[in-house]
């Protein structure tokens, strides 16, 4: 039985947005962005917006997110020099871990060319275990539920 292939998404089904510029050593040799850049822009994506909003402190913070799930389906190839945008949503947030989706649209266009998810486990910084979502940070999840 073969799964059916996934469909781009719209640009109307994302809470947030990042503009990110590519850069030229994103281009791999055959002129677009190498699969392993999308994975970066995930991240930046994300953790940019959690601490823009205050859930999020990398340096001080008793809790830190650890990517424990990652995918990425490709649609359109992308390339240096456009400028992404990165949409970003909640589908699903647990005790201690909530699954990031993001869609990567090129500027101004409406369906992603490429879209994917993570999955962050929230660990004390110290014991590395798992923890329940900060406040600050469960308010974030919130907003950005789908």
């Amino acid at each position: 039985m073969t799964t059916p292939r996934p469909r781009p998404h719209r640009r109307d089904g994302y809470r947030a947005f990042r503009r990110i510029p590519t850069r030229w050593a994103d281009n791999d040799m055959y002129g677009h962005v190498n699969n392993v850049v999308y994975y970066s822009w995930f991240d930046t994506a994300v953790n940019a917006l959690l601490i823009e909003r205050g859930a999020l402190d990398i340096h001080q913070g008793q809790t830190i997110g650890f990517v424990v799930e990652t995918q990425c389906n490709y649609f359109a190839p992308l390339a240096f020099p456009q400028t992404v945008e990165a949409g970003i949503r909640v589908v699903q947030a647990g005790t201690s871990s909530v699954r990031y989706e993001i869609a990567l649209f090129a500027e101004g266009a409406d369906t992603a060319a490429a879209q994917g998810h993570f999955v962050h486990v929230y660990v004390d910084r110290q014991t590395q275990r798992p923890v329940p979502l900060p406040d600050a940070l469960r308010q974030v999840v919130a907003d950005l539920q789908a």
